[in-house]
């Protein structure tokens, strides 16, 4: 079978403009077209929709990830591309890339196979510049910071509480500590400073949670980004920043619009991380989607119980959004691996560790359906390695939790093979109603919050965190942040905060080391174990094999 990119790279592509003029009904004039293949939407056009009915929201999260992969973001596309397949006015809502993880360790994440979404270079890469305005609105910040302490701090910043970090959209462990304003008093005062991937950033928060241009500007004012010597906040609008970083988002909070390689259109707007921000693509995005199609199929990052989670309780909590339904992705050599299996067998039938590795799935399934009240599917990814036998076994135990499998082949036959997929989530979507509900109530404290997430969802005995962070806690309770949710940052490899710890632990501690407050984005973040919010890139990093060939084609991308 020929490569990801090779798939991508002879696409038959659709000029953008009569694509989204023919199957979404949108004006030409509404389109902003950033060449053939990409265009914006304009909040002009978003405005005139809002009387219409909402569309079924259907998520689609995975297991917790593994070196085998999953495969949530071809499973999304692949869905997408059925349920219109069948007959179905569908649209799918995804996450742009990132850079850190494109030249790291993923090489690419537009999908895959016969399920991607194109042009899948320039979605991969700079896209139409929304990351680069989001680092640059981020920094402009942290230069107008380190410009007021110069020229006399008459806010009166204490340079050793100044809590607001530059970016960069590129794994670089070297830059998570670093000292600025060297070289003597005409580049400022030194003091220590940090980077943070601009897919952390609480500008990347902001800007996937805003609701309108107004709503981002107000949230960018509320930035806190240090504190006086009395221990004030000092907020972005107190240095007059948040106007100018709204100039600098004015055309990247528009959505983006391209398509799919079976020429249905696809949003793909905003990327936070799930391991260590809230891991969904842009509220706007999303709520556009539903006015525009009867199915929108989108993600949630990492595992069900990040970003699963994340997205309930804080972007359904923030823009009264609700899913209908909740596909869970699954592979069995995945499965396998969590059932203890070497990863270099993973291929081999042994339906030993496939059961025993259950544990994963039945405990996210149940997270889904018990905890939060939506009715679930569990989409096998389906490799050629994969025996009838343990489908079976996968078919047997999901049927004991009375939720409905289907064996999904999109990666190798595209839109046609994820039918059963899509029937079988219609169904659901019209004989299981949900029940949803959030995690805690905005009026539970936020220890209590903490520790319902950690219990309750990641089999938890209980949280833990030293004196010091306890009062922090205690602090933005008693300072009125106590009815922001939780975002939790912590490894995505496991239900604990041991990134070796497969399956389904239970009994273990959720240590709580950093507390972080994002008053823009309105919600703590409680960082958990050695997770970093400044990746570093693998020994051998995806960049190496990226490249261009002697007529200048991207080659070695999402191989």
């Amino acid at each position: 079978m020929p490569s990801d990119i090779d798939i991508a790279q002879n696409a038959r592509m659709q000029r953008i403009i009569p694509l989204i003029e023919d199957k979404l009904d949108i004006p030409e004039q509404y389109l902003e077209p950033y060449g053939h293949y990409k265009a914006k939407l304009s909040l002009d056009y978003i405005d005139t929709l809002q009387d219409r009915p909402n569309g079924k929201l259907v998520l689609v999260t995975a297991i917790s990830p593994t070196p085998a992969g999953e495969g949530k973001t071809t499973t999304v596309v692949g869905l997408g591309d059925a349920l219109n397949r069948i007959g179905k006015k569908a649209l799918i809502c995804l996450r742009e890339p990132s850079l850190g993880p494109v030249f790291g360790m993923k090489g690419g994440a537009a999908g895959g196979g016969y399920a991607q979404v194109v042009p899948m270079e320039d979605i991969n890469l700079h896209f139409t510049g929304d990351f680069n305005a989001i680092a640059l609105a981020n920094n402009l910040l942290a230069a107008m910071i380190d410009n007021h302490i110069h020229h006399g701090n008459e806010l009166g910043f204490d340079v050793r509480r100044i809590t607001w970090k530059r970016v960069i959209d590129m794994n670089d462990r070297a830059l998570r500590d670093i000292t600025v304003s060297l070289g003597g008093p005409a580049n400022g005062f030194p003091r220590q400073d940090g980077f943070d991937i601009v897919v952390a950033s609480e500008v990347m928060a902001i800007f996937c949670l805003a609701t309108s241009l107004q709503n981002l500007k107000e949230r960018l004012a509320n930035i806190i980004v240090g504190t006086t010597r009395d221990g004030k906040p000092i907020r972005a609008r107190d240095l007059k920043a948040h106007g100018a970083m709204a100039v600098l988002l004015k055309d990247a909070i528009k959505p983006n619009l391209v398509q799919t390689l079976e020429n249905n259109p696809a949003m793909i707007h905003g990327g936070p991380f799930a391991n260590i921000a809230h891991g969904c693509n842009s509220v706007l995005a999303t709520q556009t989607a539903l006015k525009l199609s009867d199915y929108v199929v989108t993600e949630a990052g990492f595992g069900a119980d990040l970003g699963a989670e994340k997205f309930i309780d804080i972007k359904c909590r923030k823009s009264g959004l609700r899913p209908d339904a909740v596909v869970i992705v699954a592979t069995i050599r995945a499965l396998k691996y969590h059932g203890g299996a070497d990863l270099k067998v993973l291929t081999t039938p042994d339906l030993q560790a496939l059961e025993k590795g259950m544990v994963n799935l039945e405990r996210h399934v149940n997270n889904m359906s018990k905890h939060f009240g939506l009715p679930c599917v569990v989409a096998i990814n389906h490799f050629s390695s994969d025996t009838e036998a343990e489908v079976q076994l996968i078919k047997d135990r999901m049927r004991r939790l009375e939720v409905p499998v289907a064996v999904s082949r999109h990666w190798a036959e595209g839109g046609a093979g994820a039918e059963d997929l899509a029937r079988t989530v219609v169904d659901v979507l019209a004989t299981q109603p949900s029940a949803f509900r959030f995690s805690y109530e905005d009026s539970a404290t936020l220890w209590d919050k903490m520790k319902t997430i950690a219990t309750q969802l990641y089999g938890a005995s209980e949280i833990t965190a030293d004196t010091k962070i306890r009062n922090q806690i205690r602090k933005l309770q008693e300072d009125g942040y106590g009815h922001y949710p939780i975002c939790v940052a912590k490894t995505q490899y496991s239900f604990s905060t041991d990134a070796q710890l497969r399956g389904a632990p239970t009994g273990h501690q959720v240590n709580i080391r950093e507390v972080r407050l994002a008053a823009g984005a309105e919600f703590i973040v409680m960082i958990c174990g050695d997770i970093m919010t400044m990746p570093g890139l693998p020994k051998v990093p995806s960049s190496c094999k990226i490249d261009l060939d002697e007529r200048g084609k991207v080659v070695g991308m999402f191989w």
